[in-house]
């Protein structure tokens, strides 16, 4: 049997790495960004454009597909691979952090989790066992343990309680699960922005031995500076042969300073959520395709990009289609969006490959502009 993860090239100026994660439903390369399909759908793409956009693993939402449709209907439509028409490998988010943010329709249990249904109020308990079984269910290539998030500013103490129910959850769900199954479970590493709770945690998580690990709770209004901290704390105390996901963290820049810090995989609703807005990430930063100064430019979103969009479209065009509300403009911005991601990952791996991602890294940083170019 194929190892979970194999490094196949490493940064001599900093913990970036490029390697290889197999799954039941193959293999992908890292450094990898996953899709966001909350609800089983990348929102205005279809896994052929997905494909075509150099996409090889996605992730969904337990939370969400647990209440509707259900994970018994998905498992009985083949699981998500059959239900979504998507034959890469997935990854399920424990749906702790959505559980989270539902704020006064849930509380904590000695068991779990109790909530209320954010669709129709009804009462639901969710526990590190029951999201084993739905991930399960679902037939996702790569689940996570439950955590429990906390709101920055937290204190110390708080984060320390946090962390203790988030490592409790973490061994009753590797009890629950069954590795037979060739699903693997990742680890969550929790701490709020303390250090000191982040590099207990990451070496409490990695004496459980689990196949892979991720750095939670992150982008919840912290300081960038903190929040490099935490990732860096988060990451130092985990075994070098594992994969390492740092959750929910998306700017084009936390990205490749995630990948210096040595993450191996990310995902975020930036692409395409911005998509919908009328933003576009470009080589040099986003623009807001509803600006003015786009009514009549011929040129594609990105000059330096290949997609199916810039290949096709101009941005005049583009600013047409997003004033007049046409379904087509969140299709060929989130094309292009999930394209210039996409290109991230991949350029990022080629350099480390050659041995030049820190020079890739400057120089992307000395062009990109994170305020956007308008």
């Amino acid at each position: 049997m194929k190892p979970v993860f194999a490094v196949e090239a490493a940064d001599s100026l900093s913990r970036a790495r490029a390697g290889t994660v197999n799954t039941l439903h193959g293999q992908f390369p890292t450094p990898a960004f996953m899709p966001v399909g909350t609800r089983a759908s990348v929102k205005a793409v279809d896994p052929r454009d997905l494909r075509e956009l150099g996409a090889s693993i996605v992730l969904s939402n337990t939370f969400h597909l647990m209440l509707r449709p259900g994970a018994e209907l998905i498992a009985s439509l083949g699981g998500l691979h059959g239900f979504m028409g998507w034959d890469g490998p997935i990854l399920t988010d424990s749906g702790g952090f959505q559980v989270y943010s539902l704020s006064g329709l849930r509380k904590l249990t000695g068991d779990g989790l109790e909530f209320r249904s954010p669709y129709d109020g009804s009462s639901f308990s969710f526990t590190p066992e029951r999201a084993v079984e739905v991930q399960g269910l679902l037939g996702s290539d790569i689940m996570m343990c439950l955590d429990e998030c906390i709101q920055y500013p937290a204190s110390e103490a708080e984060a320390e309680r946090s962390m203790a129910v988030t490592l409790d959850w973490a061994a009753r769900s590797k009890a629950a699960w069954r590795p037979e199954s060739g699903q693997l479970l990742f680890g969550i590493c929790q701490g709020g922005f303390h250090p000191r709770l982040r590099e207990r945690s990451a070496a409490e998580l990695a004496g459980l031995g689990f196949p892979g690990y991720a750095a939670g709770g992150l982008a919840l209004g912290e300081p960038k500076a903190l929040r490099l901290e935490a990732v860096e704390a988060s990451f130092s105390a985990l075994p070098d042969s594992k994969p390492r996901y740092l959750m929910g963290l998306g700017t084009p820049l936390d990205i490749l300073d995630g990948i210096r810090m040595g993450a191996d995989m990310f995902d975020c609703v930036l692409p395409t959520r911005n998509a919908r807005n009328g933003q576009l990430f470009t080589r040099g930063g986003k623009i807001n395709i509803r600006n003015a100064r786009y009514r009549s430019d011929p040129l594609p979103p990105d000059p330096r990009c290949g997609c199916r969009t810039c290949r096709t479209h101009s941005r005049a065009y583009l600013r047409h289609l997003h004033a007049q509300n046409e379904p087509l403009f969140p299709r060929l911005a989130t094309i292009h969006n999930l394209a210039f991601y996409q290109d991230l990952v991949s350029e990022a791996r080629k350099s480390l490959l050659a041995g030049a991602f820190m020079c890739y890294y400057k120089q992307f940083l000395d062009a990109y502009s994170p305020e956007g170019r308008d």
